[in-house]
């Protein structure tokens, strides 16, 4: 059986890292290379780097702060923000990504995605989906939540999977940053339609936030942001509540 996974998201702009709500991320919180070390420390399970800009200003991966993060990172290390291309890809993971994530160039050519995991292997290749509720069904936006393409979430998810995704990281820019619990029917739209790992996001504020996305939305791991910046709340802890709740969870 595998292990429900516990990954702190961390969001990146210029300007550090960030965290604000229905991703309107304005409030920095930390520097990255601080915060990946205090993470090693809390025993995750995998880090999840954002750059939340990069393709709204149309900008290259930053190569050399993900070697430098990466260094400092001792889980496996999932980098997103403006990958469109074979060679980014090729580049950060020779730089110490282990997965890359991948939102506004799948909707403008699905068969990127398939070379990419073709090229590098599907457990490299996160989907990352961000949704918005809209007249009763879920759609998918791209360009860091600022466009909506116009495509349901459930035809989505099962082009992303034939494709070659080897997970889905599924976004609510409703609940991001709320702290009100994520959208379980969102999760389950999701994995009740594909096979491959849902790691769901946006709305976590407690441990039992986290076990009602796996026992009820069918999730295979949990990310989130606010409930470890701005709690006492632990990655360690939400691990351990999960393990109590009869949840497998990787506990050292």
């Amino acid at each position: 059986m595998l292990k429900v996974r516990v990954i702190p998201t961390l969001l990146y702009k210029s300007v550090g890292l960030v965290k604000g709500i229905g991703f309107d991320s304005w409030r920095r919180v930390d520097t990255v290379l601080p915060a990946i070390k205090v993470y090693n420390m809390r025993e995750v399970d995998e880090l999840i780097l954002l750059d939340i800009d990069a393709t709204i200003n149309n900008q290259l991966p930053d190569y050399d702060s993900i070697r430098d993060f990466s260094k400092e990172c001792f889980v496996p290390f999932c980098v997103g923000g403006g990958i469109n291309n074979i060679s980014q890809i090729k580049e950060l993971l020779r730089n110490g990504a282990d997965k890359v994530a991948i939102n506004s160039a799948m909707y403008k050519d699905l068969g990127f995605i398939s070379e990419s995991a073709s090229r590098f292997g599907s457990q490299c290749i996160v989907g990352s989906v961000d949704c918005k509720y809209i007249d009763d069904d879920y759609y998918c936006f791209s360009h860091s939540g600022t466009i909506n393409t116009n495509i349901r979430l459930s035809e989505w998810v099962i082009k992303l999977e034939k494709a070659g995704v080897g997970e889905i990281l599924i976004t609510s820019i409703d609940r991001d940053g709320t702290m009100i619990g994520y959208d379980i029917d969102m999760i389950k739209e999701v994995s009740s339609r594909v096979s491959i790992p849902v790691i769901a996001s946006g709305g976590a504020g407690n441990y039992e936030d986290m076990y009602r996305a796996v026992v009820d939305g069918g999730a295979s791991a949990i990310a989130a942001a606010s409930i470890f910046h701005f709690t006492e709340q632990t990655p360690k802890e939400a691990k351990e509540y999960l393990y109590n709740k009869g949840i497998a969870t990787r506990i050292v």
